[in-house]
């Protein structure tokens, strides 16, 4: 701190005795001081809005740039749990909601969507409500694979909750605690086969959560992949967890 302390100080002397000089030289070469001192004088009033103008409309430029790569970092952070997690954890999961045949048939999306198109299909998402029910025989087995496909993501889950630009989208966070709590509650049971009611009950209201957090996340994600990067959005297209007709390969 000292050496950048002395490092400011010693500039700006240097700074102050180029411009004195200057001051002096002009004096030698015009004789005109009351001259001189009136454009110190201009120089001075100027001062103000040159400050003004480096620390409101540089500085807010510098903080937008900054802001819009952290940002870009964050979509990096989003993409990574949708490849590793959330593509997958929706496509497993998704058959066993209520609203499935629904959300299914919004969601067949192309390359062709644009932002008025997620949009109306984000609006339309907010006011749906979601729900599961558990206790069947092929619930439990969703329950089953839930726990240990989860449990498997442990620590990249808890890797993605310390990325300090989790900071700058607060419903991200929240939907990796929605996930990391189904997590542990699944874990934390030895026997998921044989719950009672209330607690198949419990915990359909833990999936409800992580999933619909989850889809809010995941339409985010796809509407700035279709903006900003068409190539990973037309991928993203073809690994659709709601099409079950999807196919990776590029058939046309």
């Amino acid at each position: 701190m000292k050496t950048k302390i002395n490092w400011r100080v010693k500039l700006a002397l240097l700074l102050v005795l180029v411009s004195a000089s200057i001051y002096f030289i002009l004096y030698l070469i015009f004789h005109k001081p009351e001259t001189e001192l009136f454009y110190i004088g201009i120089d001075l009033a100027f001062v103000p809005l040159e400050i003004l103008i480096v620390v409101i409309v540089v500085e807010a430029a510098i903080s937008r740039r900054e802001l819009s790569e952290r940002l870009e970092k964050l979509n990096i952070v989003i993409g990574a749990f949708f490849s590793e997690t959330g593509t997958e954890f929706l496509r497993e999961v998704s058959p066993f909601e209520s609203n499935t045949p629904f959300i299914a048939s919004r969601l067949i999306m192309d390359t062709s969507w644009s932002s008025d198109d997620f949009r109306k299909i984000i609006d339309e998402f907010n006011g749906l409500d979601f729900s599961f029910e558990l206790g069947s025989e092929e619930s439990i087995e969703l329950l089953h694979y839930l726990r240990e496909f989860l449990v498997s993501r442990r620590k990249f889950l808890l890797g993605l909750l310390e990325n300090p630009n989790l900071l700058e989208h607060e419903s991200f966070t929240d939907m990796l605690w929605a996930v990391f709590h189904l997590m542990e509650e699944l874990e934390a049971r030895e026997d998921i086969t044989s719950l009672p009611p209330s607690d198949y009950e419990h915990l359909a209201g833990d999936l409800t959560r992580a999933y619909s957090a989850v889809i809010g996340e995941w339409l985010g994600y796809m509407e700035h992949l279709s903006e900003n990067y068409p190539y990973l959005f037309s991928l993203a297209v073809r690994k659709n967890p709601f099409n079950r007709e999807a196919r990776v390969e590029v058939l046309s």
